[in-house]
C-alpha cells in the first residue's frame, strides 16, 4: 500500500524519528498516532508502516479494535496498556483485543509479536497512561468540518448516528489529559508539521 499524497512527507519524517527514538522501557519503540475522529490516523499509520518496511517490521494496532462499542472510548486506554503495551515492554507477545462491531462482542484477538517498532493509531492511543509507553507521540489537528466529512464519507450511515456521542467522549477524555499539548509532533489537515517538540 502506497502512502497517500497527503501523508507521504510526514510518514517519512515520522519513520526517521521513530528509528532514532528511545523507548521509555523495553525493546519496542511505540509510535502513538492520536487525534479526533476523521483526522486521518489510520491512513497515516499505514503510510508510516510502509515507510518502515511493512507490517512484519512495523505492525499496526488500531484503537478501533479496542473500543467495546460506541461508548467504549475511555475504557480502551487501560485495555491498550494492560493487554498490549505492558506485555511488549516485558518482552512477551501481546494479544490485542478485537471488538466485532457487527456482532457487538469481542472476537478473536490479534497476535502482536515483540518487534523493534509498533504503531498504535486511534483516539486515545497517546492518552496517559498509554502515552507514557510511547517513544513518539503524534497529534493530528484537523478542523471538525473536515473530520466529519472524511469520517462520514468513509463509514457512512454507520457512524452518523453516533457522531455527537463519540465527540462528547473525545472531549471528556482529551480535556483531562491535555493530549494535544503533550504531543511530540502536531500535523495539520494537509499532513504538514505544525509543531514539533525539541529533542
Amino acid at each position: 500500500m502506497r502512502p497517500s499524497h497527503r501523508h507521504a512527507p510526514a510518514a517519512g519524517t515520522l519513520a526517521q524519528r521513530l528509528r532514532s527514538a528511545t523507548p521509555p522501557s523495553g525493546r519496542t519503540r511505540v509510535l502513538a498516532i492520536d487525534g479526533r475522529a476523521g483526522s486521518g490516523k489510520s491512513t497515516l499509520a499505514a503510510a508510516v508502516s510502509t515507510a518502515l518496511g511493512g507490517a512484519a517490521i512495523a505492525p499496526v494496532v488500531a484503537m478501533d479494535d479496542l473500543y467495546a462499542g460506541w461508548s467504549g472510548l475511555a475504557q480502551s486506554v487501560p485495555r491498550l496498556v494492560e493487554e498490549v503495551l505492558i506485555p511488549l515492554r516485558e518482552g512477551r507477545e501481546a494479544l490485542a483485543p478485537r471488538w466485532d462491531w457487527l456482532a457487538g462482542r469481542w472476537g478473536p484477538p490479534m497476535r502482536v509479536p515483540v518487534t523493534d517498532v509498533l504503531i498504535v493509531e486511534g483516539c486515545g492511543s497517546s492518552v496517559r497512561p498509554a502515552g507514557d509507553h510511547a517513544a513518539l507521540t503524534v497529534w493530528l489537528d484537523v478542523p471538525e468540518p473536515i473530520r466529519r466529512e472524511r469520517a462520514l464519507a468513509r463509514d457512512g450511515a454507520t457512524f452518523a448516528p453516533f457522531w455527537d456521542q463519540w465527540a462528547q467522549q473525545e472531549e471528556a477524555l482529551y480535556a483531562t489529559d491535555d493530549t494535544a499539548a503533550r504531543a511530540d509532533i502536531v500535523l495539520d489537515e494537509s499532513g504538514h508539521i505544525r509543531a514539533e517538540a525539541p529533542r
